[in-house]
């Protein structure tokens, strides 16, 4: 029986490093930020109907989306974010799906959701359990500024966008802390393969 786990945390807390250190383990990775990317690209559906929504002025001259441009679009507006997330999460969702019936034909034993809205997104049902990635919240400002080139004001917005991360804590089956060294990280994360009996 396939084991379907979840792998959360707030922006800039560090769940890409732990979801590259499940990948070099050779777990099986379905990453929601990818599958966003790919369900926008020209020729697919959510693509046609974004541009429906917000024009073509979001477009680059490759005619890919400019995620910048419409991130600064929605990040202020919460009706438009709305109306966007409702175009891209069902096909995300649908592409996650496909991900999954092929993970599944070569018998994986473990498939990990990576998702950074898992609860925002109700998407707890598609997993078993979850492991959120934590970081005190200064750091976790300090790591976007740094990682993002964000003035304070729009770090501080990108982040309360989000369910506060000690929410997303207290819900959790297990919690990696991520304040500390890579390899004070990678520890936890072993511990935690080992606990909960995880294999590719």
């Amino acid at each position: 029986m396939t084991k379907m786990i979840g792998l959360t945390g707030g922006i800039a807390s560090g769940k890409s490093t732990v979801s590259n250190m499940l990948k070099k383990r050779g777990f099986t990775i379905l990453d929601a930020d990818l599958a966003s990317r790919v369900v926008v690209e020209p020729g697919q559906k959510a693509y046609g109907q974004i541009i429906e929504v917000f024009g073509k002025n979001i477009l680059n001259e490759d005619k890919m989306i400019n995620r910048a441009k419409l991130g600064s679009i929605i990040f202020n507006d919460d009706e438009k974010r709305k109306t966007l997330n409702s175009i891209v999460h069902p096909a995300v969702r649908e592409c996650l799906n496909d991900w999954k019936i092929q993970a599944l034909d070569k018998g994986k034993n473990t498939i990990i959701y990576d998702i950074p809205l898992l609860y925002e997104s109700n998407l707890t049902y598609l997993v078993e359990k979850v492991i959120v990635v934590f970081v005190d919240p200064h750091i976790q400002l300090q790591r976007l500024l740094n990682r993002n080139g964000l003035t304070e004001e729009e770090a501080k917005a990108r982040i309360s966008s989000q369910l506060p991360i000690q929410e997303k804590v207290n819900l959790a089956d297990a919690i990696i802390n991520n304040n500390g060294t890579i390899e004070n990280t990678e520890r936890q994360l072993n511990d935690l393969i080992v606990n909960w009996n995880l294999t590719p």
